[in-house]
Formats: C-alpha cells, sequence, structure tokens
C-alpha cells in the first residue's frame, strides 16, 4: 500500500507518521494491490484532527476524526476506515455467492452441461440443447447477464410470464426478446 502522510499546522512528526503507517498496515490483508492511503493530520486551536483517505479495490473510503489527542484521532478514524472496508468487501462476496447461486440455478437438477442432442434428420440443425429458466424481472436477467459470460439468457418474465430472451450486443448493451401479445 502507497501511503502519504501530512501535517497542517504541525510539526512533522516521525513518531506520529511511523504510527499512523504501521496502523495502515493492518488493512493489507483486505485490501489488493495497488491500493493508496493519504493520511491528513491537522491542529487547530485544541482540535486534533485525522483525515484519512483510502483507494483500492475499485472504492475509495474516508474517515474523519476529531479529538484532543492526535494518537486516538487517528485510532478512531482507522476504526471507521475498518468497518467501512469490512462492510464493502461482505457486500462484494454477497454479490459474487448470488451471482454463482444463478448461475447454478440455470443448470438446476444436472451435476453437468446442459443436454446436447445431435439430430440428423433436420439438414442444418447439428445441435439441439434444452436449458431449464426461471422467473425473474427484466432487471435481474439483466444483472444476471452481467455476471455471467453466455451470449444470451433464457428466463421467463415474472410480470407476464411468458418466455423472453436477453441477449448481450456487440457494443456491451443489451437486447430483448418477448413474444408479441
Amino acid at each position: 500500500m502507497q501511503k502519504s502522510v501530512t501535517f497542517i499546522n504541525l510539526a512533522s512528526s516521525e513518531t506520529l507518521k511511523a504510527y499512523a503507517s504501521d496502523k495502515l498496515d493492518r488493512f493489507d490483508k483486505y485490501l489488493q494491490n495497488p491500493a493508496k492511503a493519504n493520511v491528513v493530520l491537522t491542529v487547530k486551536k485544541f482540535r486534533h484532527i485525522a483525515e484519512i483517505n483510502i483507494s483500492a479495490d475499485g472504492f475509495t473510503i474516508n474517515a474523519h476524526e476529531e479529538t484532543s489527542d492526535m494518537y486516538s484521532a487517528i485510532d478512531m478514524a482507522l476504526d471507521k476506515i475498518d468497518k467501512q472496508i469490512k462492510k464493502n468487501k461482505t457486500k462484494f462476496k454477497k454479490r459474487r455467492s448470488t451471482a454463482a447461486k444463478s448461475k447454478a440455478l440455470l443448470y438446476d437438477g444436472a451435476d453437468t452441461a446442459p443436454s446436447i442432442d445431435v439430430d440428423q434428420d433436420l439438414p442444418g440443425l447439428t445441435r439441439i440443447e434444452s436449458i431449464e429458466y426461471k422467473p425473474m424481472d427484466r432487471d435481474e436477467a439483466v444483472l444476471q447477464m452481467r455476471l455471467i459470460k453466455d451470449s444470451f439468457l433464457v428466463f421467463t418474465n415474472a410480470q407476464t410470464e411468458q418466455v423472453n430472451v436477453l441477449y448481450r450486443l456487440k457494443d456491451g448493451n443489451f437486447g430483448l426478446i418477448q413474444p408479441s401479445s
């Protein structure tokens, strides 16, 4: 993790700098490199202010604490950062596990890939693939498509109870095929 410590209205102190840097090292186990941490330590009259900003893994976390002691301000700000990092990591894990479960639901009941049959009687048709699909709304289907690498997703529209196909366009957007009423 890249760390920078800035002092405002305060004499630069190696002990404070080392203290903040050592405390920031505990976040290395949660964050993947490259991570950047900026610590700003300020004194205004009798208030000691610690401001910490961490940018890593696609998100930015900020904490701001004011106390009468600089060391306690740093500790309290780092506690806030710790809570925010854990919250973001559990959100990310929850999204990933939900995506894995929903991808598994696409192939529900089968330990192998979907069944594929070759029919020689129909010219031009080389394979028939059977899939299972579950009811969901369009927004959930779009989220599913973002999580899987397939070029299309077959699902039952929860509102209309009709089979729909969501497909990926070359520009990264999605198209929807739905039966006309």
